[in-house]
């Protein structure tokens, strides 16, 4: 006999029962950086060897399940949608929803952060009253969606079951992965063993798009955010996508469920505008191109002008020129260091595949974060920063390292030697550097010789 108070009867006394008991809900992290498989098959759920025991309502066909499909938000934890289920008994009158978006933030920032890093994200399993669901998207102003699932009431029950299984307290907790793994897989992967794998076998075709297509589109209201993750994410987001993995969207799975005939009473909830795409990141960067070539026409030849001086080249109007110069060296070095210094992390310690042997590599450093105090000075005093010969030399070394290394960058992308997409970066970021590190080995620095008397 099993307990009132055991974890199989949770579900069931929830959907018989009032007042509710659940888990507090947050809000959904959709972030990035996933390692992908090379091909997704269809999922192996742990098996329930004691379906006989978990309760059951006495009549399915006063049990409904509706798919909820939440369109995205405008922050970047929301900008992939969100999907939950929501069950309703007829008979005890019960209405709840399920959601596979919840994360614990109560380790403290540092913690979380750290984890997240590191590749260490447990997500859970909360349930809670539809009303207070769409009280949410509500406050959030995204659109809500809502299809019943079409289901035999033998289907019905092993979809009831596993839900119940989901509830038990080793089960509520689970490894988080963006693109195989979420709340949206979630459902799909239960739906579809409710089918008996009708979803898996209908859903194998290749898709034109693939993971970094996806992430793209997706953040195209969030242009930091787009042209970040496309720096950050290697080649294993470069693989086409089949009709299955693309379900790990919350309107993809709308749609391909749609087209199965497996929704049916089309409801919005609620309608509000969808984020509006900006100005591409990628297409910034490229701009950032004019004021470069700008400040070439700029530059002046100087010879020996005072003791110790050497001949050299300046930039023209220092003033404003060096300024100039200051301030996009400064924008340059932040972004280059820190995308560097995440990718060399991830590389080393995170278990984010997708932060692995990252061809961008050759393009960004951590250690162009060094060039930070130099490009204030530029910014702060108007003038070339006057420097020994020897420390000159240093710096012209390391941005010859710098332009050698674009260049293979270029080499790579323009023979295609690597599964890595590489276009948009060439085209619109590499250009920008590779003249930017030009112009400083050539007009950034005065080097001025020591003069001792004896």
């Amino acid at each position: 006999m099993i307990s009132d108070n055991s974890p199989d009867n949770r579900l069931h006394r929830m959907l018989r029962t009032r007042p509710f008991s659940f888990f507090g809900v947050l809000f959904c992290l959709w972030l990035w950086l996933l390692p992908i498989a090379t091909l997704q098959a269809q999922p192996d759920l742990p098996s329930i060897n004691d379906r006989q025991e978990i309760p059951l309502p006495e009549d399915f066909n006063r049990v409904e399940f509706y798919l909820l499909t939440i369109d995205v938000g405008d922050h970047v934890w929301d900008n992939f949608g969100h999907t939950a289920l929501r069950v309703v008994d007829q008979e005890s009158g019960t209405d709840i929803t399920f959601n596979w978006g919840l994360f614990d933030s109560s380790v403290g920032l540092l913690r979380f952060g750290w984890n997240f890093m590191s590749g260490v994200m447990d997500y859970r399993l909360g349930v809670s009253p539809t009303e207070w669901e769409f009280g949410r998207y509500q406050r959030e102003q995204r659109t809500v969606w809502q299809d019943r699932l079409v289901l035999e009431p033998e289907q019905k029950e092993r979809l009831y079951q596993r839900l119940s299984w989901n509830l038990r307290d080793q089960n509520i907790v689970y490894a988080y992965d963006y693109f195989f793994d979420n709340c949206t897989t979630r459902v799909r992967d239960y739906i579809d063993e409710a089918l008996g794998g009708e979803v898996y076998g209908n859903s194998r075709v290749n898709v034109p798009q693939t993971f970094r297509d996806e992430v793209q589109a997706h953040y195209a209201s969030l242009p930091p955010i787009a042209l970040s993750l496309d720096v950050l994410m290697n080649s294993r987001i470069d693989q086409r996508m089949t009709q299955w993995q693309q379900m790990f969207l919350p309107l993809s799975l709308r749609d391909q469920l749609q087209g199965m005939d497996l929704l049916d009473e089309p409801q919005v909830i609620m309608e509000f505008a969808t984020p509006p795409e900006r100005f591409s990141g990628h297409h910034a960067s490229g701009l950032l191109l004019i004021p470069v070539l700008l400040l070439f026409l700029m530059v002046r030849r100087v010879s020996i002008s005072s003791f110790g001086s050497e001949p050299g080249y300046v930039l023209a109007a220092p003033g404003l020129s060096y300024r100039l110069l200051g301030a996009i060296t400064l924008l340059v070095a932040l972004c280059s260091g820190i995308w560097g210094l995440i990718m060399v992390f991830g590389w080393l310690f995170s278990a984010h595949a997708d932060l692995h042997h990252n061809l961008n590599l050759l393009l960004f450093w951590p250690t162009d974060l060094l060039a930070i105090p130099v490009a204030l000075r530029w910014l702060l005093v108007g003038k070339p920063v006057r420097t020994s010969p020897g420390r000159q030399s240093f710096y012209s070394f390391y941005l010859v390292l710098h332009i050698l290394a674009a260049l293979a960058y270029l080499v790579i992308s323009l023979f295609s030697l690597t599964e890595q997409a590489l276009g948009p970066l060439t085209l619109y970021v590499l250009p920008p550097l590779l003249f930017l590190s030009v112009l400083v080995m050539t007009a950034g620095f005065r080097p001025v010789r020591a003069i001792s008397f004896s």
